[in-house]
């Protein structure tokens, strides 16, 4: 008798979204990768409390990232003292319920939420976020 191929497969952990956010931030354009020097990658499970009632989700499920800090977009690239560095939450759990939902690979689909909310940092329209994952791609 022959075991399934995915009959050992575990889901991906946080250090496996880990390596992946990683990953997708190295295919990223040189030139973003270089306005993006200071933006640190966080990966969680979940979204705690706080954050869920800030953003009035109605499920722990319903946020699939998060960017937190002063983006460029309004006007203050420079650290102030006793300033937390400007960050991005990747949630593995709601992330791992999307992509078993849709036909996206779970690579695309962290590049996709990477690109997403650094693009909040630079202020970034739809369309150039949607440029610059084609160009990781």
């Amino acid at each position: 008798m022959t075991t399934h191929p995915l009959a050992s497969l575990h889901a991906p952990s946080i250090a496996d979204f880990e390596a992946l956010a990683h990953e997708a931030y190295e295919r990223l354009p040189e030139a973003f990768r270089q306005l993006c020097k200071g933006v640190v990658i966080r990966i969680e499970d979940f979204p705690d409390d706080e954050t869920l009632r800030e953003m009035e989700c109605e499920s722990p499920f319903d946020l699939l990232g998060l960017f937190r800090g002063i983006g460029l977009a309004q006007g203050n690239a420079v650290m102030e003292t006793g300033q937390f560095p400007n960050m991005v939450w990747l949630y593995r759990r709601p992330i791992l319920d999307y992509w078993a939902e849709h036909e996206e690979s779970l690579g695309d689909l962290v590049t996709h939420v990477l690109v997403h909310e650094i693009g909040h940092h630079f202020g970034l329209s739809d369309d150039d976020m949607e440029a610059i994952e084609a160009a990781a791609g």
